[in-house]
């Protein structure tokens, strides 16, 4: 058996998905980078955008605060806050509008009960645990001998809640995305031309999801061949 990130199915499973994974990420830099020249005409910081939407959606006592880093804005529903990046809290430029929106639409999701959200919730604490344990486990269980095929077995079933987190992730940050557009158009905050700025900028983000689970779901099947292969040598 060939060592682990040395065989064929490396290149089949695992180039692709980094690939994606890297058309991905350098589409939401380019989009995020130039919609964050243009200003909105009503300039209307991301940290006003925050608030505003979450109270249009029916999210009321959200806070919005400043964070470090690059696009590292995030909502919490443990304390009920939208954290936005340097990037975003005083930016008035439409991208800036776009992500924060996109935060407050998960707050909305929160205030209420979507049902989606509680799903991913729910897998949280098990994938946090099974991402730290699956790979080492299969890659053991490649090395023991066949009657330890069970080790293997864990391990690929463990990784698999990280897939299903990932596919649960999907519907909730299009849900967002598509809540967000929507308050920043009904309640006037951006007008028909920045929206489409807008939307293209989360249309760009969303694609990092989904190249999130093109990996994952490649990861496994690559671990599925993995193991495969191995019980058809013995």
């Amino acid at each position: 058996m060939g060592l682990y990130y040395f065989d064929y199915t490396y290149f089949v499973f695992i180039v692709p998905a980094l690939i994606v994974t890297m058309i991905a990420q350098f589409q939401v830099k380019s989009t995020f980078e130039k919609y964050s020249r243009i200003s909105t005409a009503k300039n209307m910081t991301g940290a006003q955008a925050a608030s505003s939407v979450a109270q249009f959606g029916g999210a009321l006592g959200v806070q919005v605060q400043r964070i470090s880093g690059s696009l590292t804005d995030h909502f919490d529903p443990r304390d009920n806050t939208i954290s936005l990046s340097d990037q975003v809290y005083a930016s008035t430029s439409i991208a800036a509008l776009g992500v924060a929106a996109h935060e407050a639409g998960h707050a909305i999701q929160h205030a209420q009960g979507y049902f989606p959200n509680k799903i991913r919730a729910i897998l949280v604490p098990v994938t946090n645990f099974g991402s730290r344990l699956a790979i080492p486990l299969v890659i053991i269980g490649l090395i023991l001998p066949v009657q330890y095929n069970f080790v293997v077995n864990l391990g690929i079933a463990l990784y698999s809640f990280a897939v299903l987190f990932q596919l649960a992730t999907l519907p909730v940050e299009f849900n967002a995305s598509f809540r967000a557009i929507r308050a920043l158009d009904e309640a006037g905050i951006l007008y028909p031309d920045e929206l489409e700025g807008a939307k293209k900028v989360l249309r760009a983000a969303a694609m990092t999801y989904l190249a999130a689970s093109f990996t994952a779901i490649m990861s496994l099947l690559r671990l599925l061949v993995l193991a495969g292969n191995r019980r058809g040598r013995d």
